[in-house]
């Protein structure tokens, strides 16, 4: 079992910066799992951001070359580096985890409660 808590999101300028963390319990580390960034804009349904496994990351055409996916060294927690944020961007964030390695919503098992990143124009 695994629990996953999002934090950091927030309210951000158009251009601007927000680092998103997404720590594990229950589970010391991530070990198998691959580990995604979803987001859910008002009205329209949940989105792939990127994905983690094994030290290699994926990313929508969205946010590529703009969000960095990361983990730390003890392997309990990832981030994501957004730069050069859009209102476009905004939704809320959620952290996921599942034994497959997939941008496919449905086989992620695991979900944090979710943060709420807000860009303005």
């Amino acid at each position: 079992q695994v629990q996953l808590a999002e934090s950091g999101g927030g309210l951000v300028q158009a251009g601007g910066s927000l680092r998103l963390s997404c720590a594990a319990s229950g589970r010391s580390t991530f070990g198998s799992y691959c580990m995604a960034w979803f987001r859910q804009a008002p009205g329209k349904e949940r989105e792939f951001i990127s994905r983690l496994f094994a030290g290699r990351t994926y990313y929508a055409d969205s946010v590529k070359g703009r969000f960095t996916m990361s983990s730390n060294y003890a392997g309990d927690t990832v981030y994501l580096q957004m730069n050069t944020l859009k209102p476009e961007d905004t939704a809320v964030y959620y952290c996921a985890a599942s034994p497959l390695v997939s941008s496919d919503t449905s086989r992620y098992n695991y979900w944090g409660q979710g943060t709420q990143v807000t860009v303005s124009s």
